[in-house]
């Protein structure tokens, strides 16, 4: 008989941590644990350095999606079930569907498209038909949308040739080397599980889950300031760090100056 897909261990993918080793209950205690710190950190630090820039730009338009995102993160970890599965994937794919949406540079728009709203309805048949593909083989669901992280690279160095604000190429630089290390880490759970099970070590999923949060922490401000360039050319974004530029790990926010009107 075919296993029920909300049952545990239903999905099409085990990641390297062994299962149900710290509770009953959970089967990947540490993918879970850093499901849920992400999850209750990022969001309201984000919040909080974007309310410092006098509105919360940030997560207007991706609060929920990232939220679900988080959540069915956990729920996949916690059970490993076939539905845990998908919904982690999909929920990922749709906020990725949202960013392109509100975010995309009109002028990289396939010249078939005219306006914002035409490209609003390209990319959610786009989405919708992603989602029913990802159904046929969900083993292949995260390499796909690994993939997708390539294409933001090659946006973000042609939009860093345009720009000479050497704030911004830094914290491009951050972004991507927080990126490296996250890809890293998720490709050697992936193909070198052998290798972290035999030493006692196999957390690097866990470790992609807190270093794909750190890359979005500077890659969600960064599209925001090209797309302020882009939308409002009138004002001048500024890239700010919270709480100081002077600590380690700081959470990114954009300001608006506003132009001085002539009379």
């Amino acid at each position: 008989r075919m296993p029920s897909i909300f049952s545990y261990q239903s999905a099409e993918v085990d990641w390297c941590e062994s299962n149900f080793v710290r509770s009953a209950v959970i089967a990947e205690y540490y993918n879970t644990s850093c499901s849920r710190l992400c999850l209750a950190l990022w969001a309201p630090l984000s919040a909080e350095a974007a309310s410092l820039a006098g509105g919360r730009m940030e997560l207007c338009h991706l609060k929920v999606p990232l939220l679900l995102a988080g959540l069915f993160s956990m729920y996949f970890h916690m059970t490993l079930s076939y539905v845990g599965q998908l919904l982690d994937e999909l929920s990922i794919l749709w906020t990725l569907a949202v960013a392109y949406s509100f975010w995309y540079p009109q002028a990289y728009f396939p010249k078939f498209i005219k306006t914002r709203r035409h490209f609003f309805w390209l990319t959610g048949i786009t989405t919708v038909i992603s989602t029913l593909m990802s159904f046929v083989k969900p083993t292949l669901n995260a390499y796909a949308l690994n993939c997708i992280a390539f294409h933001l690279l090659y946006l973000t160095r042609k939009e860093l040739k345009k720009c000479n604000d050497k704030r911004v190429h830094r914290m491009a630089a951050v972004m991507v080397m927080w990126w490296a290390l996250a890809i890293t880490s998720w490709i050697s759970d992936r193909w070198l599980c052998w290798l972290w099970q035999a030493i006692n070590f196999p957390y690097f999923h866990s470790f992609w889950h807190v270093l794909i949060a750190l890359s979005l922490l500077y890659c969600c401000p960064l599209v925001i300031y090209f797309d302020v360039s882009y939308e409002m050319p009138s004002f001048k974004p500024k890239l700010e760090y919270w709480p100081s530029d002077s600590w380690p790990v700081v959470v990114p926010y954009v300001t608006l100056e506003e132009p001085h009107k002539q009379c």
